[in-house]
């Protein structure tokens, strides 16, 4: 499998290999697995350990937040009337969010055979299953009593109580259960071939086991690669649908009620197009510093970086439009209570949630990726997607808690303050999904090497040569770097 580069598709291009001298033939592509797979097989940095132990902390503080919650109840979080849901549901819908980036970059560009995907799709599809771990922390727990959580499930029960199946909050159990399925799936079916090179590269027993049971036997016969490559397609073809049903009825649980700022048909392709902005933000935030760290410029590209800015540019712009249309709704409307909603939105209580997350962070900062310099600089792209990370969350609350904190009665006017206890469950979750992601780069390859393979040549004519070539001539001289 090291060797598994692209047939030469024209006679010049056969005729160019085979003035390559043999040596280099056979080292094609193997510098490639020695990178990738020495991040996994060499003992782990003193950084990992640092961060690890950081990360794993405040998971394991907020995994106390949360028994500490489910022992003494609601309570201990700041939700009140009129504020039923606060960061509770924002939490779920921001970590939903986070996940639909890894399945938009798998399943949606693998059938558009976007080839530059390679480098960056296993990491967000791993992000995608640590995203909706989190996120399903939230449903069961905001019910109150989270021994009787299971009653989600359609299941037979001595009450003979059965789930009310017209309920949207019904619809989220099938929908992201269904969508955590297929991603693990899909995951797991490209992460096949990697862990066969990882099972034959093994130098210890229980590696040479684990790997092998695995890899399901893989051998990189023809008959493998023909099923492997049927079943990939089959499961990108499910995906896609999924990438745009999932958060669509998420946006249901706000859209089919009443209250204003809710109640609008603009949401289900409002959130997706949220969803794919913040998840293709939070890819970046994981993967430029793993570029730094790890050194693999040569795999994850400034052209990989420019194109991913250039989707948060096209999503942000969806979204920006959204807010404004949202806006000309509650005006052109002349409905009282969504004209005092919205204008509450921007001079209310949360008003620096509004100008400063909505405005400036989701819809300002990426218009900086109008121009190329700042898409091909990676400190300004990291600004930016920390920006939306941020902005995403808040644009999350303010639908949520700022649509709730103003009823149809003044007297019941509330505004939400968070609880230690809300603020560090969420801290916890981020130190949940962070220590996932630092065990799967530790003990897995972070890059599909198997599929970068065949499609490196395409981007870049250099990639396919050891390190320290930089290209061969047509008689077969090489030229170092």
């Amino acid at each position: 499998m090291d060797g598994a580069a692209t047939a030469p598709e024209t006679i010049k291009e056969a005729e160019q290999l085979t003035r390559v001298p043999l040596v280099l033939r056979r080292r094609n592509f193997s510098w490639l697995t020695e990178r990738i797979s020495g991040v996994a097989e060499q003992p782990a940095p003193r950084w990992w350990w640092v961060a690890f132990a950081i990360t794993s902390s405040i998971a394991t503080f907020g995994l106390f937040c949360i028994g500490y919650l489910i022992s003494t109840g609601v309570g201990t979080w700041g939700n009140q009337v009129p504020v039923g849901w606060a960061w509770d549901i924002t939490n779920f819908v921001f970590w939903i969010g986070i996940g639909h980036a890894g399945t938009l970059i798998s399943a949606i560009l693998f059938l558009l055979r976007q080839k530059w995907r390679t480098s960056i799709n296993r990491s967000a599809e791993a992000m995608t299953l640590f995203a909706v771990i989190c996120a399903a922390i939230f449903p069961g727990i905001h019910v109150g009593r989270f021994w009787m959580a299971w009653y989600l499930a359609p299941m037979p029960n001595n009450w003979a109580i059965w789930q009310n199946f017209r309920s949207p909050l019904m619809w989220d159990v099938f929908a992201v259960s269904t969508y955590f399925t297929v991603s693990v799936l899909f995951w797991y079916t490209g992460l096949v071939p990697d862990l066969a090179t990882l099972r034959d590269r093994a130098t210890t027993k229980i590696r040479k086991f684990l790997f092998g049971i695995f890899a399901l036997g893989w051998r990189g016969s023809n008959r493998n690669w023909r099923h492997y490559e049927m079943a990939y397609l089959l499961l990108a073809g499910l995906s896609t649908p999924l990438v745009l049903s999932v958060h669509s009825v998420v946006s249901f649980d706000f859209a089919t009620s009443v209250i204003p700022t809710w109640h609008t048909t603009i949401f289900p392709p409002y959130f997706v197009a949220g969803a794919i902005f913040g998840g293709f933000a939070m890819v970046l935030t994981l993967l430029l510093p793993a570029r730094a760290i790890f050194k693999l410029h040569d795999v994850i590209t400034p052209q990989h970086i420019d194109k991913m800015a250039k989707i948060i540019l096209l999503t942000g712009s969806f979204v920006a439009y959204a807010y404004s249309m949202e806006f000309f709704v509650a005006w052109y409307s002349g409905n009282s209570y969504e004209k005092f909603a919205f204008w509450n939105r921007i001079f209310g209580p949360y008003w620096w949630y509004w100008w400063l997350g909505m405005l400036f962070c989701n819809c300002l900062s990426p218009q900086l990726f109008w121009f190329k310099w700042c898409r091909r600089n990676v400190f300004v792209v990291f600004f930016v997607c920390m920006c939306v990370n941020a902005g995403m969350w808040f644009e999350r609350f303010i639908i949520i808690a700022g649509g709730l904190i103003r009823d149809f009665l003044p007297s019941s006017w509330r505004v939400f303050h968070p609880t230690w206890v809300d603020i560090w469950t969420y801290i916890g979750t981020i130190g949940i999904f962070t220590s996932l992601f630092l065990l799967f780069i530790r003990f897995l390859p972070m890059i599909a090497m198997s599929e970068v393979k065949t499609a490196v040549p395409e981007a870049d004519p250099h990639y396919g040569h050891p390190p320290g070539i930089q290209s061969i001539s047509p008689g077969g001289k090489e030229r170092t770097r």
